[in-house]
Parts: C-alpha cells; structure tokens; sequence
C-alpha cells in the first residue's frame, strides 16, 4: 500500500482540484466519508478484516460550520503537499500547532483531535496513508526483540540489523514507516505481541525470545499503526504465526480486537494494519479460576465494556462470547503479571509453552 512521494502528493492535488470543480461547476463543495462508527463496520470475507460498510456522512460547506471543515481541509491539503514537495516530514501535535500561523484564524484547529481526525478523513477520501503523507505520531517506541535480521532505510542511507544481536536489552524500536524495512533472514517460529513493558522484559530477561526462536513485540499498551503494520508484515510476509499475550479485562481484549481484526477509527486500513490470522493467549476470565489468580473485582466502566464487547461485531464468536460471559459471571479481572503469584519463571516455563503446545503454535 506505500506511495511514492510523488503520487502522494499528486492524490492531494486532485482532491483539492475536485473542491475547485465543484465550485467553478456552480455547486456546494462537499467530501463524502464512510460512517466511523461500530453499527458501520462489517467482515469482508475476501481478506479476512472488518472494514467500513455503506453508511456514509457528507462534510459540506452548506453551513457555517460544514465550510469551516472543508476550509480546514483545503489548507492542510497544501501544507501536506507543500511537505512532500520539500521531503520534509512532521508530527500530528506539529501539524495543530502550525495551524495557528495559517493566514486565515477560521482554518486554525480547536484541538489536536480535531486536526488527527482531518488527517484520517484525507486518508480515506484519498486512498494514501499518513505514514505517506510523511505524517508521524508523536512517540510510539515499541520494539522487537529476537532472531531477524533486517535493512532499514533512514536519512543516513541503510542499516542491517540483528534485533538480537546488534540492540541492547531494550530491542529494536520500530519505525514510523515499517514499510522502509526489508526483512532479510530469520530463525523466528512465531511472533509474541506483548501488552506490557513489564512482561515484555520478564520474557527477554529469562531467554524466551532465545529458547522458544520467538519474536516478541512490545505493544506498548494500545499498539500504534506502525506496529500493527510490521505485525501484519511479519505474518503475511515471513508466514509466521501471531499471538497476543494481554492483560485479562475487556480494555485489553480490545488491544487484541485493534491487532487482530482491526480499530473502528482505522477500519478503513484494515487491510494495511490488521492481522486477522493473529491468534489471543492472553490471561482469560478460565485462568483467573484454573489458577486461582490474583484480581480485582470489575468496575462499573469494566462491566460497561465487557457488555458492549458483546455487541461488537468483532467479538461476536462463540470462544469470546464464552469469555465475556463468563468474566461478567465471576466478577474478576488480572493482569499479566498476576501470573508471578506462581513463581517469576512460571510464565516461561508453564504458562506460554502450555498454552502455545494448546494452539498448535510450536
């Protein structure tokens, strides 16, 4: 899905240039975008993701405030490709900071949400990603650690990496773009995604990425784009198998739902992000009982999204619904590291390779 800079910059003209056709044809200029909500969201059986389905809202300059959209619009379209003609690249926090030295006040941004949902509505009405507007979070940080050796373009020409070998005990960090990487060989057997930076370095630390050929991946809580991006590249591209390995509450459930089959907000990259194949092994409400783990009872807001999770379309399968279901009925949450109860070694040594030998994984 990368574009060149050149015709990213080209799918901004055109879009501004179909705002001006509107105009000279005597029309009120209008962008047309796909509903961003959960009853808008449907699986396409063809590649495996949830994606948007047909509702559509319609950003039009027939009010005030519709105007002020497309205005908004229309200048950070020239700032876009003002960037890409220069290759130069900033961040989402820059581009609503800037906003405040554009020429006319009523195209200025009220707040950093509003200026990162233009950026997403200019991805979908133009096909092109953010990552290739030369657009950039404002830290990710999440890294890999284990055996793969890889060629990563930067400003200072190629690097080959070992993410073993060649990084210290905090890993590879990732890319903005991972589409700069070019993967070149490996001893990887199957790729771990790890929620958290505790567990992540309990893993390293006792030799799990070395003893089990595993690729562990820091998701840093809620995964950025970038490391779903390189998470689908490894299991499309290197036919490695992905599991996640979360907390057991529905909020991390949800970090499992944006891997696996996509965020609501980006269902419109599902395609480019999501890694359908990915499989969860992450604590489950039947290991808070098998285990006896140590938990917390479930809050209001838990109890909330464990019943909306119900209603998502993503979750609807029988194993989650189990799940669900029976969290609601024993009333408990724990976290990965709940699992140290047992011992520091117990989830190297017991837990992941049982639940891995379950699923068929090694």
């Amino acid at each position: 899905m990368a574009t060149n800079d050149q015709d990213a910059r080209a799918q901004l003209i055109d879009l501004a240039a179909e705002f001006y056709d509107q105009f000279a044809g005597g029309q009120i200029p209008e962008m047309t975008l796909p509903t961003r909500t959960k009853s808008n969201i449907e699986y396409d059986p063809e590649s495996g993701v949830w994606t948007y389905g047909d509702r559509t809202s319609t950003r039009s300059a027939n009010s005030v405030r519709g105007a002020r959209k497309l205005l908004k619009a229309v200048y950070t379209i020239e700032f876009l490709a003002d960037q890409l003609e220069e290759g130069r690249s900033s961040t989402l926090r820059e581009l609503y900071y800037l906003s405040e030295s554009w020429d006319n006040d009523e195209a200025q941004f009220t707040s950093q949400d509003e200026s990162n949902d233009l950026v997403e509505d200019l991805e979908i009405v133009s096909g092109v990603t953010r990552e290739d507007f030369h657009m950039r979070p404002e830290e990710s940080g999440a890294t890999l650690m284990g055996p793969l050796r890889l060629r990563e373009q930067t400003r200072r020409g190629e690097r080959e990496i070992h993410c073993q070998e060649d990084v210290g005990e905090g890993g590879y960090q990732i890319p903005n773009n991972p589409d700069m990487i070019e993967f070149l060989d490996h001893d990887v057997d199957f790729v771990l995604c790890v929620e958290t930076g505790g567990m992540r370095d309990r893993l390293v630390e006792n030799g799990f990425d070395d003893d089990y050929n595993c690729l562990v991946v820091h998701l840093k809580g809620q995964p950025a784009r970038a490391t779903r991006r390189i998470t689908r590249r490894l299991n499309d591209e290197l036919d490695l198998p992905v599991v996640v390995f979360t907390d057991g509450d529905p909020w991390s459930y949800r970090i499992f739902g944006s891997v696996a089959y996509g965020s609501i907000k980006s269902a419109h990259l599902s395609e480019y992000l999501a890694t359908p194949d990915a499989r969860f092994i992450g604590i489950r409400p039947a290991d808070i009982v098998e285990y006896d783990l140590p938990s917390d009872p479930l809050s209001d807001s838990d109890v909330n999204a464990l019943e909306s999770e119900l209603e998502d379309p993503r979750f609807q399968t029988d194993y989650w619904e189990e799940q669900i279901e029976l969290q609601l009925d024993i009333g408990k949450k724990s976290e990965q590291q709940a699992l140290a109860s047992r011992g520091l070694d117990f989830v190297t040594d017991t837990y992941l390779p049982e639940r891995l030998d379950e699923m068929g994984v090694r």
